[in-house]
């Protein structure tokens, strides 16, 4: 069997580390491994897992000067590591290494890139978490979904538990900020396959949470990092400016057409047909430019389903407004939810049919022992 690296970040766990070892070596009796420390900590949590690496070649030490975060902890002992495969885990026992088997069974039955602790699939649990903590996860990880087209493959973007290939970070730069280092991870790792596997996120065996309104604000400023690391997370953005620009495309050659003599009626056509090219031709340089038309015939063909897509946009828009507008909302509001369902529809639209992704969506799995099953990842969601 191939050598497993456990990669522990550590910040003041004196209390836990040798109960950590000891339940990893029950655990793992029979698999080769290594535990990779790298501690930050200023309570002695180094002299501890010092005297255990004294008595087990297995374990290795890192101690940092000065706290660094827990995600650049991770990304140092991915540097150190000699594994073929790595876990993530923390010291704290909130991530139960009994667990470990299970998720290496995972990656290799499923053929996996990543195999994601979950506390949110089926099966999956808190031990304890006070209402306060779980709203604040709750929020952290819808705000990741919403900004992270890659945090909505799996349920859990937020787990710190979590095992891996190393050929899914090799060559990869890591450039995390504060404490989740798994969604670094799921923005710039070569990844095809994910399991979701179940597990209980265990009681805090001793001392406190570490996070601090410090982290959260990191936290933020990491996800705002991570938008250019796929081109999927700034697509709507760049949508929504090519429409902008459509705006003004359209009321500009519609005052020169009028002023030109030519009756408002035809002028209005004119002016539509001239904006309609405009966001084409800008959306397939610059929205879609990793999936740009190479040939012309191959241009004119997706002109042509431009057209049809927006023609449907304007219907879904206009039937809103008319809708919403009878059942008593302002005419106004009514016409800024139409505009918002037709931008909706046409931008989930032109990703899905007129620039069809050129390379497979990741797919995910949630594994339930012996019985796998298949979804379809939400990667172009």
């Amino acid at each position: 069997m191939r050598l497993v690296s456990l990669i522990v970040p550590t910040y003041n766990e004196r209390e836990t580390v040798a109960a950590l070892v000891e339940r990893v070596r029950s655990a793992l009796d029979g698999i080769p491994f290594e535990l990779v420390f790298v501690d930050d900590s200023t309570d002695g949590t180094d002299e501890v897992i010092a005297a255990l690496a004294r008595e087990d070649p297995r374990i290795r030490l890192v101690h940092r000067s000065g706290r660094r975060g827990l995600a650049t902890a991770v990304v140092e002992g991915i540097g150190l590591s000699r594994g073929e495969v790595l876990c993530v885990l923390d010291a704290d026992l909130q991530h139960p290494p009994e667990a470990i088997p299970a998720l290496l069974r995972a990656l290799e039955e499923t053929g996996a890139d990543v195999v994601v602790g979950s506390r949110y699939v089926p099966g999956g649990a808190y031990e304890t978490f006070t209402g306060t903590r779980r709203l604040a996860s709750r929020v952290a990880t819808a705000l990741a979904r919403l900004l992270i087209h890659r945090a909505r493959v799996v349920s859990d973007p937020m787990s710190g538990f979590f095992v891996f290939r190393r050929s899914v970070v090799d060559g990869v730069e890591l450039r995390p900020l504060g404490y989740k280092i798994l969604l670094e991870i799921l923005s710039r790792g070569r990844i095809r396959k994910i399991v979701e596997f179940p597990y209980t996120f265990d009681a805090r065996a001793a001392g406190r949470s570490k996070l601090t309104l410090r982290q959260q604000w990191e936290y933020i400023h990491h996800l705002l990092r991570l938008l250019p690391a796929q081109p999927e997370d700034l697509r709507f953005a760049k949508f929504a400016l090519v429409g902008a620009t459509g705006i003004g495309v359209n009321t500009a050659a519609l005052w020169a057409l009028v002023r030109m003599g030519v009756h408002y009626r035809e002028a209005g056509g004119i002016a539509i047909a001239a904006a309609v090219t405009w966001n084409f031709l800008l959306n397939d340089a610059f929205t879609w430019q990793d999936r740009r038309s190479r040939t012309l015939r191959q241009k004119l063909r997706r002109y042509l389903q431009y057209w049809a897509v927006t023609s449907v946009g304007s219907a879904i828009q206009y039937a809103l407004y008319l809708a919403l507008t009878a059942a008593g909302l302002p005419y106004l509001l009514s016409n800024l939810a139409g505009v918002a369902f037709a931008a909706l529809w046409n931008f989930r639209t032109h990703g899905r049919w007129t620039w069809k992704p050129t390379e497979p969506s990741i797919v995910r799995v949630v594994y339930e022992g012996s019985c796998v099953g298949l979804q379809k990842g939400a990667e172009g969601a």
